[in-house]
């Protein structure tokens, strides 16, 4: 590990020195990447830099309490070691965590897709509070979310909803959320107060680029229809709504909110590509079962992953055995807790299987 590090503390001083070089400077695109590489190192080299500084502090004080012969100053000297001594263990695991593979989607945009499954209008209803959720969430964090394709019911809940989110970091922080959610809860509509049992599809997708999905146009079929609407004023009196169906995978994308059939097929595109995407990572991580190990869940979103009690005030995370009875707040988009148990702990079954391994 500490060779691997030194490699890196090297590297990190090269392009400390490419880049004051007026030649590179020059050279935007070349300088933004060497700068982005330098962004990207900078916490795992300080890091180490602190650890040898921690290490060398550790090892003069345990030379001093040989030499030391006042009781008072070897006792402050052994009180010292025990405290550099706990971190530079902490400052070790630090490392070990930043040296983990980094998941290449987590600076990009996300899709996020919510869908209502089992349970009727009362799902529905549970897919439009959720989505809510995910909106809270997303302005304590800045993201922008833009509006791909949405289906209410007339009691306003949905059945369907999906919209692209776009910030920093936003896949890293909402890619353990894919799976079925769960809802215990009497129903509005419920006369006898019964708790009733529903449940809400989620789904998280790294936008792709072009360069991650590049579709043939011979494997695309178009077609394009009248959107369906409330009726009045907001029925869609031409063919703008588009239906993309991709061939050799059979994936169907349909968008129809844009009154543009262009606007229409620019947002079904962008979404049938990040079902690509994630259809090739999924084959790929059924490939390589070191990886699926080292995931919360098996990212299978027929996966029950969640269940929302609203009766105990109660969130229970099936995967990691994580209770909170704070359901209120958390519907109310403080998701931090939750979002960040779930990545500790993903952090630590990567550690296991970089120790195994």
């Amino acid at each position: 590990m500490f060779r691997k590090l030194d490699a890196v503390e090297k590297r990190f001083d090269e392009l400390s020195t490419l880049l004051s070089d007026p030649a590179v400077i020059a050279d935007t695109t070349r300088y933004r990447t060497l700068a982005k590489e330098q962004s990207d190192l900078k916490a795992l080299v300080e890091t180490y830099r602190t650890f040898r500084k921690v290490n060398l502090d550790l090892t003069n004080t345990q030379h001093l309490i040989k030499d030391e012969r006042d009781p008072e100053l070897r006792e402050l000297a052994a009180s010292e070691i025990s405290q550099l001594e706990a971190t530079a263990t902490s400052l070790e695991q630090h490392l070990r965590l930043l040296l983990l593979p980094k998941d290449p989607n987590d600076e990009k945009n996300t899709l996020l897709e919510i869908r209502a499954g089992t349970g009727g209008e009362e799902a529905a209803l549970f897919a439009a509070e959720l989505f809510r959720m995910y909106q809270r969430y997303a302005e304590t964090k800045k993201w922008k979310i833009e509006m791909l394709e949405n289906n209410p019911t007339g009691l306003g809940g949905l059945k369907e909803v999906i919209v692209l989110i776009s910030g920093e970091r936003v896949y890293s922080r909402l890619k353990y959320e894919s799976g079925i959610h769960r809802v215990q809860r009497v129903p509005a509509t419920e006369a006898s107060g019964r708790i009733h049992t529903s449940a809400v599809t989620v789904a998280v997708l790294p936008e792709a680029e072009d360069i991650d999905v590049q579709i043939d146009e011979k494997d695309l079929r178009v077609d394009v229809f009248r959107a369906s609407g409330p009726g009045g004023q907001g029925v869609n009196r031409t063919d703008s709504a588009v239906r993309l169906t991709h061939l050799p995978s059979g994936l169907v994308v349909s968008c129809q909110d844009e009154r543009s059939q262009h606007k229409n097929k620019a947002r079904a595109m962008k979404i049938l590509k990040s079902r690509l995407l994630d259809l090739e990572q999924q084959k790929q991580d059924d490939e390589r079962t070191a990886t699926r190990r080292s995931q919360v869940g098996s990212g299978d979103r027929s996966e029950k992953i969640r269940t929302y009690n609203f009766p105990q005030n109660r969130l229970t995370d099936h995967r990691i055995g994580l209770t909170i009875h704070n359901l209120t707040a958390i519907m109310e988009g403080d998701l931090e807790e939750v979002i960040q148990t779930l990545e500790t702990h993903a952090q630590a079954e990567a550690l296991k299987v970089s120790t195994i391994s």
